[in-house]
């Protein structure tokens, strides 16, 4: 009798799981422009957990076309949460935060696993994270708010003053991201539960952001800055912006750079923001800073240090 009704047990289990799969990949994404594909943890050709929109977005600001990553949390699409509202954090580098298939030779963030676990364990809110794909080779240009003079030693091209166009960057995030976002997606709207960041120069364009944007962005996770550019710009920028996020998290790594002299300087430069943000009033409980010892430029690191950001910012 009992080995019967396991048997039916197991039967009926697959026929759910065949079912649930189906239901998950005919279900249409959630936005409606053309062109936008879904990925689920059902397509074995990638690494993504969870559900993710992939949504081609043309800039007016920049004129040309990038993919939106769009990771929606596991009960967006309960009737029940059919009102509800979530956080949204926008991330840089769209192409190496949630899947293997798209991420440069370094890897991915893991950020959809990093979320799924957390929100799992009740120790962060569900929220959406937005990737915004960078421009590729002109991914540099894009995302530096000023020139950066040791660009030999991150293999960038040597931008002059106009080609440096991460003040722009800002505003398209602001101006044309977000309000895009906020038309088709269920995201709470205001400071509080508006967050940036990224790494490298995604981290610096992301602490422009919050600099010359005071009040919009209430969380900011910025992962290996180069904050010299511009010859300490971004210092000063923080010396003088009129309000800071409500939350800062900012790590870097003690090996950033194969030139150590420059990696040492690199942690210098983190340790001065560090400085200047305490003395604009940025205790322990609204900014982190971590200095990893022997840590890397890479995704790896980024990955590793990332719940501690989540759990930081966002942490119940």
């Amino acid at each position: 009798m009992v080995r019967p009704l396991l048997i039916a047990f197991a039967l009926c289990a697959c026929v759910l799981s065949i079912s649930l799969s189906a239901q998950t990949k005919s279900r249409p994404s959630v936005s409606t422009v053309p062109g936008t594909v879904t990925i689920t943890s059902f397509d074995k050709d990638h690494s993504v957990v969870g559900w993710l929109e992939i949504v081609p977005f043309t800039s007016k600001t920049f004129h040309n076309t990038r993919m939106l990553r769009v990771w929606l949390p596991g009960n967006y699409f309960s009737p029940h949460n059919a009102q509800r509202k979530y956080p949204v954090l926008y991330l840089q580098d769209g192409q190496n935060l949630f899947d293997t298939a798209t991420a440069n030779a370094a890897g991915e963030w893991h950020v959809d696993e990093t979320l799924d676990h957390l929100v799992g364990s009740f120790k962060v809110p569900p929220m959406i994270v937005v990737g915004i794909d960078n421009a590729g080779e002109q991914r540099a240009s894009e995302y530096l708010p000023y020139p950066d003079a040791n660009h030999e030693k991150w293999g960038t091209p040597d931008l002059q003053k106009q080609e440096a166009r991460g003040k722009e960057y800002a505003r398209f995030v602001i101006t044309e991201v977000m309000p895009f976002i906020e038309k088709h997606y269920r995201v709470v709207v205001g400071a509080a539960n508006t967050g940036i960041g990224g790494s490298s120069y995604g981290g610096a364009v992301s602490l422009n952001a919050v600099f010359e944007y005071p009040g919009v962005f209430g969380k900011a996770l910025i992962e290996s800055p180069i904050v010299g550019v511009g010859e300490g710009q971004l210092l000063k920028d923080a010396q003088t912006a009129k309000a800071l996020p409500q939350k800062m998290f900012v790590a870097i790594g003690t090996s950033e750079n194969p030139d150590a002299a420059y990696s040492q300087q690199v942690v210098n430069d983190v340790k001065e923001l560090e400085a200047v943000l305490r003395k604009r009033g940025m205790g322990p409980a609204r900014l982190k800073v971590e200095v990893e010892e022997g840590a890397v430029h890479n995704e790896a690191a980024w990955t590793r240090r990332l719940p501690d950001a989540l759990l930081f910012l966002y942490g119940r």
